[in-house]
């Protein structure tokens, strides 16, 4: 297709990571901190995730928007200035040839080799027998550009992150601040990690400056009764299901203040006192939380998109090569 201004192809629907994979999933996580659209947790590390640490940070962005417009496709060939031409190798000195341009807000960006291979870890390790570098696939391009506008967006609001706040960040989402560790963990180098992690940060912190849903804490399923007596009424369960019914449950009656909350209903079949209530009745109360939980982060998850599909819709991108 010549690459001209008048030819333009919707990437509607873009390849988006594997997100049934063992990772973090967005919205995050529970984790006991103050931020209002996150959620809290018990203090034990979590074990780091699977999933690829160069992969996470697109999941953060990318595979959050499901059928985002990434601007339009201007194909390489015709009178571009970076077409491949057919070239499948980059020696090392083409590293920082441009292989794509993407406009976003007005301004042109290039984008070279180097920065894409970069993006997956230590450039080195992807050079051939012969020293040869294969041109990074244009999936990993635009994945590339979709992060560099959604952080060109977090800088436009002088969005930052400290380097504190970068290792609560780690330590939230990996279980660890060990960059070294993490590191090693998915084979990149460290300063890698820390850099992706920090990006990734950044586009947390975003994204919790744009949606106004609050997700409400995560609920932790109630302890099954050691004896098994899941019948006999305990104050444990019953100061459960009051934590978890927070402003529907009216301590000065010891009852519902409605009989038409959410847990209100959902227990209507089981007697809750403020000193008494059973294992089931907790599971029930359980339940509803957790629904409440999924409903926000869900709810989240939409306006995040909507807000990333509105960056996104905005920029273009012309790419040298459709190499896979």
């Amino acid at each position: 297709m010549p690459d001209t201004k008048e030819n333009h192809d919707e990437l509607t629907e873009p390849q988006e990571p594997a997100k049934d994979a063992a990772k973090p999933q967005a919205p995050e996580p529970a984790q006991k901190h103050a931020d209002k659209h996150t959620s809290k947790s018990d203090s034990a590390k979590k074990p780091l995730p699977t999933v690829g640490l160069p992969v996470f940070i697109v999941c953060v962005v990318a595979a959050v928007v499901v059928g985002v417009l990434c601007g339009h496709f201007l194909l390489g060939g015709g009178s571009t200035s970076f077409s491949l031409n057919g070239t499948t190798k980059l020696t090392s000195d083409q590293l920082d040839s441009t292989i794509a341009e993407y406009t976003y807000d007005g301004k042109t960006n290039k984008v070279t080799a180097r920065e894409v291979l970069a993006q997956n870890g230590s450039v080195d390790k992807f050079a051939d027998s012969d020293g040869n570098y294969t041109v990074p696939a244009a999936t990993d391009v635009i994945s590339y550009a979709r992060n560099q506008i959604v952080l060109d967006a977090a800088g436009n609001q002088n969005i930052t992150v400290s380097d504190d706040e970068v290792d609560q960040y780690a330590n939230k989402m990996f279980g660890s601040s060990d960059y070294s560790q993490i590191a090693s963990q998915y084979n990149i180098d460290e300063d890698t990690a820390k850099d992706t992690i920090k990006q990734s940060a950044v586009m947390s912190k975003l994204r919790d400056s744009v949606v106004s849903t609050q997700v409400p804490d995560q609920p932790t399923a109630p302890t099954k009764p050691a004896d098994g007596a899941e019948d006999t009424p305990t104050a444990d369960y019953a100061q459960y299901i009051i934590g978890l019914a927070g402003d529907e449950w009216d301590a000065d009656n010891n009852t519902w203040k409605s009989q038409d909350g959410d847990y209100a209903k959902a227990l209507a079949s089981y007697e809750v006192k403020s000193d008494s209530a059973t294992y089931a009745a907790a599971q029930a109360a359980y339940y509803v939380a957790q629904s409440k939980y999924s409903t926000a982060s869900s709810q989240i998850s939409s306006e995040w998109t909507a807000y990333c599909n509105e960056l996104l819709s905005k920029a273009t991108i012309q790419i040298g090569s459709l190499a896979v």
